[in-house]
């Protein structure tokens, strides 16, 4: 069963990042399962794909999400993977202060454009 709110969150940063890059190739993610591949398709650096997974909670698990970021990664073969999430007290109109959260060696990929 599909979080209505995280739906709704995924499609506010899909949408901002589509803008902020001009390409509207990215967009939310199709459900993949076992092979999940992060909740927003399309956004490379350096050529390179990045993994990126959405959460819009109050409770932060941060570790948890890094994790789950990390297969997201590795299943799409990915430069990085890093966690968007929800900053509590921005709304629609502040999407772009929405926390990122990554590894130190997801930054320096997303730096160098290669896994350190």
């Amino acid at each position: 069963m599909t979080n209505p709110k995280g739906a709704s969150f995924e499609r506010l940063v899909a949408d901002w990042l589509s803008y902020v890059f001009d390409d509207d190739a990215i967009d939310r993610q199709i459900k993949t399962g076992k092979k999940d591949k992060g909740d927003i398709r399309g956004v490379k650096v350096h050529g390179k794909r990045i993994a990126i997974e959405c959460k819009n909670t109050t409770r932060a698990n941060l570790s948890g999400w890094v994790n789950e970021a990390e297969v997201e990664r590795g299943n799409l073969d990915a430069l990085a993977g890093v966690v968007v999430h929800k900053r509590v007290g921005k709304g629609k109109a502040k999407i772009g202060e929405t926390y990122v959260t990554m590894t130190l060696a997801d930054f320096a990929a997303l730096l160098l454009g290669t896994r350190p």
